[in-house]
């Protein structure tokens, strides 16, 4: 999400999304205590909801340059796991719109 809030042409109520959920992220008072089992269940829904909201605005170079910043952090490895992932998102889209046409 990181990528996208940077972006010029992400709106700003996308942008004001994606401030709201990672400052929730780090705020240390939460509706749930980050230190008891399940602590992080609100932290995390709020994200998730966030990348549901705005995940129109992720297109390919976003994922490029958050491909290259997990390639910094943690190895190239990890980039082939990422990869795997966008080919199964890739095969459901693909799906869902032979899917439709067959509808038409």
């Amino acid at each position: 999400m990181f990528y996208t809030l940077q972006k010029q042409t992400t709106p700003v109520w996308a942008k004001t999304v994606i401030i709201g959920a990672l400052g929730y992220f780090i705020l240390p008072i939460d509706l749930i205590p980050d230190l008891v089992p399940g602590g992080y269940t609100d932290d995390f829904s709020g994200l998730f909801g966030a990348l549901i909201t705005v995940s129109m605005f992720i297109d390919e170079e976003v994922k490029l340059n958050a491909k290259e910043r997990i390639g910094i952090w943690f190895g190239e490895s990890a980039i082939s796991d990422t990869d795997s992932v966008d080919d199964k998102l890739n095969k459901k889209t693909d799906q869902d719109e032979q899917d439709k046409d067959e509808d038409k």
